[in-house]
């Protein structure tokens, strides 16, 4: 099976979850976001299926956690 994936920038992804880049970049680094695909030394970008992944995760937490 194949399937293709899209590519987000970090613009796309930081409208998609609401955090600062500061934060954003500081959660890769501690394996609760994504990491980027480096495409060269100045273009990062992001699977679109691994934001889907992170909003379902966010979406499944929330649902099980009553406040």
């Amino acid at each position: 099976m194949t399937t293709t994936d899209s590519f987000l920038r970090l613009p796309e992804v930081l409208a998609i979850i609401p955090v600062s880049r500061a934060t954003w970049y500081e959660g890769i680094k501690n394996g609760r976001f994504p990491a980027q695909v480096k495409l060269g030394p100045r273009v990062s970008l992001w699977r679109r299926s691994d934001i889907e992944q992170l909003v379902a995760s966010i979406s499944a937490s929330t649902v099980a956690t009553p406040n």
